[in-house]
């Protein structure tokens, strides 16, 4: 046998074990189930890009792929210049009836590239702002989980705890949040991408933790639970008389172009823009002091039973346990 019909057989074989990767069976998963608030009934999330969430997670290749590239900046700050060509507004409308997504509530419906259609204001009015001063409303259209006591308390799998210390990367700042209360809201591709205040205060300066870029996504928490500790995320802490020093910080995910804050000084109002993310699904983090807030009741029930739960911005989602 000659020596380039060796490496033909070899490269042969190398491609199948290649292609034979790539069409590994994939493991079956559960969908994604979330409860919808209003009507307390249980829903399945439509996700975007499920197939290439589940190849990324659940497959040889595609893990390999993940850790090479994938969570790496350099992908999606390159999709996310992609989504701001012009030539992307034509992925607008198949976006919009895949999703079912309301444009009469945006301020505008001409769009000059898709993150421009992504990172859209809403109409004034278009989102209703609990302002009573006891509440903490959502700070974000998504999924939300609620924790009262994130030391004691499993979250997203069994067995994992939610890492304060290396979450903020401060070991003295994190010891102010054991047994505090965690909220977390994730948003999806189709949901409203700006992030808002969700009381008034005073707001620190902000702090930037370099991190990677894995998705957020359920399908991909499954396999990393550690993934909010290992991305990229800033945050600020607002303070508050009723509150305490609450931690607000926006988490990076896989395609997300970029974090953008478009709030000014540091005195801060209850349903104040804060600001967005450019394309891609992310996450907004709240964390309480101990003692501070009572989460609503049903929140913390839907979360325990393992469920999401879906909530717009200006939603009440807990209440002061003091009173000025």
């Amino acid at each position: 046998m000659t020596k380039s019909t060796k490496k033909r057989i070899s490269f042969i074989v190398l491609l199948a074990i290649v292609f034979g990767i790539a069409f590994y069976p994939l493991p079956q998963q559960p969908p994604i189930k979330y409860v919808d608030r209003e009507t307390g009934t249980i829903k399945t999330e439509k996700v975007a890009g499920e197939k290439w969430l589940m190849w990324l997670y659940n497959n040889p290749l595609g893990e390999a792929a993940l850790f090479t590239l994938a969570k790496r900046k350099m992908l999606s700050s390159f999709y996310g210049r992609l989504m701001d060509r012009p030539s992307s507004s034509e992925k607008i409308q198949p976006f919009v009836e895949n999703f079912n997504i309301n444009l009469n509530e945006a301020q505008k419906q001409v769009f000059n590239s898709f993150n421009d259609f992504f990172t859209r204001k809403l109409k004034a009015g278009a989102r209703s702002v609990d302002t009573a001063t006891r509440i903490v409303v959502s700070p974000a259209d998504g999924k939300i989980l609620a924790y009262a006591n994130v030391t004691n308390t499993d979250f997203i799998i069994k067995g994992y705890r939610f890492d304060i210390y290396s979450f903020l990367d401060d070991s003295i700042l994190a010891q102010n949040y054991i047994d505090g209360s965690l909220i977390v809201i994730r948003l999806a591709p189709n949901d409203y991408h700006r992030f808002h205040f969700p009381f008034s205060g005073k707001a620190s300066p902000i702090v930037k933790i370099e991190g990677d870029y894995y998705s957020v996504n359920p399908i991909a928490l499954r396999k990393r639970a550690e993934i909010f500790c290992l991305n990229k995320r800033e945050f600020v802490i607002i303070s508050n008389p009723l509150f305490g020093d609450v931690i607000m910080a926006e988490v990076g995910a896989t395609m997300v172009g970029s974090i953008i804050q478009t709030y000014r000084g540091d005195e801060i109002v209850k349903g104040q823009e804060k600001g967005y993310f450019k394309f891609g699904g992310s996450t907004v983090v709240l964390l309480f002091e101990k003692g501070k807030i009572l989460v609503d009741t049903d929140l913390l029930r839907n979360t325990k039973n393992g469920f999401e739960t879906d909530i717009l911005m200006g939603q009440r989602i807990a209440v002061a346990l003091q009173e000025y």
